[in-house]
């Protein structure tokens, strides 16, 4: 499995930036979406940024991958870290239902 991780500017160079985020203090390679303000949010994945976030999309993935990591240690799973997917019915994909 592979996934991004939030992770937040804290330096800039050209095409490159050190960035803050769950796994700590890292070097991240800007060049996919191009130099950034300090304090933005980006996804970031095999020390590359791929996207840039808003701060409540970044809390947003991140409460998912503190979810993530509960049921990964037999530990209760909030519903509220997906809120997305909570108080409601899972849903098929639209090719994967019948036919009207």
């Amino acid at each position: 499995m592979c996934l991004g991780i939030p992770m937040q500017v804290l330096e800039v160079a050209a095409g490159f930036a050190w960035c803050e985020g769950r796994l700590g203090r890292k070097g991240i390679d800007m060049r996919l979406v191009g130099d950034q303000p300090l304090g933005t949010w980006v996804l970031v994945f095999i020390d590359a940024a791929r996207e840039v976030l808003d701060e409540e999309e970044a809390q947003r993935i991140s409460g998912a991958l503190d979810a993530l990591a509960a049921a990964m240690a037999g530990e209760a799973v909030d519903d509220a870290l997906f809120p997305d997917l909570a108080g409601r019915e899972p849903m098929l994909p639209e090719h994967l239902r019948g036919q009207k």
